[in-house]
């Protein structure tokens, strides 16, 4: 079962497409990084699956039932924009109201839980306006953690955070996947980092879907590449393009595609009289892969 199925999701407004007859599948148990350019339609897309925004046309299933259904709606928690907290209101305050308009049984025993697993145990005494960024941003996910959803559902969670606040993000929710069992949907724009915990992506490009793959398929079809650096790089470079069809000179180096016979490559500058000084082998990460993906579709 997957825990979202979208197909010909539509939205728009004004007349102009948000969303564009999107397809989308997210399976259980995932952490399915949403990706796509400012504007490319991932906050309206999550909208709509929370039922903030009405569709045109289409559907979306929420573990196999209708997004509408009362018993799917109360398993999903969701982290939209911002917290919605009281600034001068407690971190423990704030997660006790929306406890209570959830209409949990045994309020304090379920904030004491979310608050272990934001990591926030001992914050929650503090006022939400003296929180920093990364804290507001962990109260939110606690907030839509509360009554144990099993999809959650958050809009760019670590923009904006420092290395250590993106730290602490990864592991919270590589944890909510694994020790509670909760999906994952994150729409981030700092793909490094969603690339450190992703299981699936989905690129969305003007509010169409133009790839979904897991990450182990994007793995494979990330290209290998020899970088290395030599006295004489635009010689090299020439000579290079001469036995190898796709040469490129980035981030201060040569980097010789599909090819990743590195005693080959120094053999032959060598043979032709340029040494090298630094040489590896590598694969394009996700955040290369994304912008290749984007060219090729703007060429097209």
């Amino acid at each position: 079962m997957n825990a979202i199925e979208i197909k010909n999701l539509t939205k728009s407004f004004r007349g102009m497409y948000a969303v564009d007859h999107l397809n989308m599948t997210v399976p259980v148990g995932s952490i399915y990084g949403f990706i796509g350019e400012n504007g490319s339609g991932k906050s309206t897309t999550e909208k709509l699956i929370c039922g903030l925004l009405v569709p045109d046309e289409g559907e979306i299933k929420l573990f196999g039932k209708d997004y509408t259904d009362a018993g799917r709606r109360v398993r999903v928690g969701a982290l939209i924009e911002n917290a919605g907290c009281f600034p001068g209101s407690s971190v423990w305050t704030n997660l006790m109201m929306q406890a209570i308009n959830l209409g949990l049984e045994k309020p304090a025993e379920e904030i004491e839980r979310v608050l272990k697993i934001v990591r926030m145990e001992n914050s929650a005494r503090i006022k939400f306006k003296s929180c920093s960024l990364g804290m507001k941003q962990r109260i939110g996910i606690a907030m839509a953690l509360l009554g144990d959803p099993a999809l959650l559902i958050l809009d760019e969670p670590i923009n904006g955070l420092d290395t250590d606040g993106m730290r602490i993000m990864r592991e919270i929710l590589v944890d909510v996947t694994q020790t509670y069992g909760c999906t994952v949907l994150i729409s981030s724009h700092i793909l490094g980092e969603l690339e450190k915990i992703a299981t699936h992506y989905g690129i969305i490009r003007q509010g169409k879907m133009i790839q979904e793959l897991s990450a182990k398929e994007m793995e494979g079809r990330c290209r290998v590449f020899v970088a290395l650096k030599t006295k004489d790089m635009q010689g090299a470079k020439k000579l290079l393009k001469e036995k190898f069809d796709n040469v490129r000179e980035e981030e201060e180096t040569l980097r010789v595609y599909d090819v990743d016979d590195t005693e080959s490559i120094v053999e032959y500058l060598l043979e032709n009289g340029h040494a090298v000084s630094e040489i590896k082998k590598n694969k394009i990460g996700l955040e290369e892969y994304y912008i290749e993906l984007m060219s090729q579709k703007e060429e097209n």
